[in-house]
């Protein structure tokens, strides 16, 4: 089990034998909970903390990672989508409702076609930091 580093300790804090990857500067900018917040504050972060919840909710499920990991390359077509998935038309629509629902992604007609793509930066950011966590 690696060991906790306490928030604000620095590399040169931690001991010389601590295995290098461990080494971290983990400086955050988290509000220092051992110092009190004026309630401006608290309301703006508990908003946030609301916003960041749903945001996290959405991006919860397999199958909208996985779309909104194609759609960081650009846009695809419900088509392209369904066949990377290797997923019913019905299921990825659920899917990409519920990431339009939260603005997330956008559709443009053409003809027949659909087309999707991301309207939201966050989301391209949390792909990139969720693939190289879990997938290099």
């Amino acid at each position: 089990m690696k060991n906790l580093i306490r928030r604000n300790t620095t590399v040169e804090d931690m001991p010389k034998d601590h295995p290098s990857e461990e080494r971290v500067d983990v400086r955050s900018i988290l509000p220092d909970p051992s110092k009190p917040m004026d309630d401006d504050t608290w309301k703006r972060v508990k908003t946030n903390a609301q916003g960041a919840s749903d945001f996290l909710k959405a991006l919860s499920h397999e199958g909208r990672l996985m779309i909104l990991c194609s759609l960081a390359h650009g846009e695809k077509s419900v088509t392209e989508l369904e066949h990377m998935l290797s997923s019913r038309q019905a299921a990825v629509s659920q899917q990409l409702a519920r990431l339009r629902q939260e603005k997330l992604i956008t559709a443009r007609r053409d003809g027949k076609q659909i087309f999707y793509s991301l309207t939201d930066e966050r989301a391209r950011r949390i792909i990139e930091q969720v693939y190289e966590l879990f997938c290099t």
